[in-house]
């Protein structure tokens, strides 16, 4: 394996956050007469409440995953150990052949921090420097909905456009110039998410698929991601083995003093 896990966690983890926004503008739409416009909203409404009400609910959450990370056509398959203290912290381990670990991270709302373990190197930023590659309405909160297969929560908006065919509800919209598609199954769960910024030239593709049933939880057992970001291409593939909630865990994370500041 090559000696570039440090900027390769970076990119995943920047790709994850990528995604997120907080609504400055919305879509200006035409009012319609009241007693219309009321009959939509109330179905609206009441469909963002299904939906909500499916949101998966944890207090903490651990899993194994095994994933393929490919950026421009260079491919690695490693482990990912991700546990999850919701609202707080997402701890990851990286693991490579014979489970021997090249890298681990710990994001907070506020800060970032890595290590890599290959060339004896560490990261030690406020969240904010993902800004170096993404825009500034990032937000961890996306990063943890991804991960467990919950819609992003700006998306779930009562601006948006809704649509119902053959039992799949899709909500569509623009937030903050980002133009989204979210696509939910009958059982309200979110089977797909599109976002596009065209002026960025980014554009984002979710794909949750193989459900399954973990302490009574349902929860996408495998999670596609496809990025292009300008002239980057890159595709992640998480399939999860193993998956536990709300027990009690550590997230061990620790500098050796020999390590140097990343360049």
């Amino acid at each position: 394996m090559k000696k570039n896990m440090l900027n390769k966690l970076l990119v995943v983890c920047c790709l994850l956050t990528i995604v997120s926004c907080k609504a400055r503008k919305q879509l200006l739409v035409t009012r319609k007469p009241d007693t219309v416009a009321k009959h939509a909203d109330n179905k609206v409404n009441s469909r963002l409440v299904a939906i909500r009400a499916q949101q998966l609910n944890f207090n903490t959450f651990a899993a194994k995953a095994k994933t393929n990370l490919d950026i421009n056509g260079n491919s690695n398959d490693v482990t990912l150990n991700i546990r999850i203290n919701r609202d707080k912290k997402i701890w990851v381990s990286i693991t490579a052949i014979l489970g021997v670990e090249v890298a681990r991270a710990v994001i907070t709302p506020d800060s970032i921090l890595m290590i890599n373990r290959l060339d004896g190197v560490y990261l030690k930023k406020p969240f904010s420097y993902v800004y170096a590659y993404a825009s500034r309405q990032v937000n961890y909160k996306t990063l943890e909905s991804l991960l467990v297969g919950n819609a992003i929560p700006e998306l779930l908006s009562e601006k948006g456009e809704i649509a119902t065919v053959n039992g799949n509800t899709t909500l569509s919209g623009n937030l903050d110039d980002l133009l989204y598609k979210l696509i939910v199954g009958a059982d309200n769960k979110v089977t797909q998410t599109n976002l596009d910024n065209q002026a960025q030239a980014q554009s984002l593709q979710i794909v949750n698929k193989a459900f399954i049933q973990a302490a009574n939880r349902i929860l996408p057992s495998q999670v596609d991601i496809a990025s292009i970001v300008k002239d980057k291409k890159i595709h992640i593939n998480l399939h999860y083995t193993k998956v536990d909630f709300d027990q009690q865990l550590e997230y061990p994370f620790s500098i050796p003093d020999r390590y140097e500041a990343a360049k």
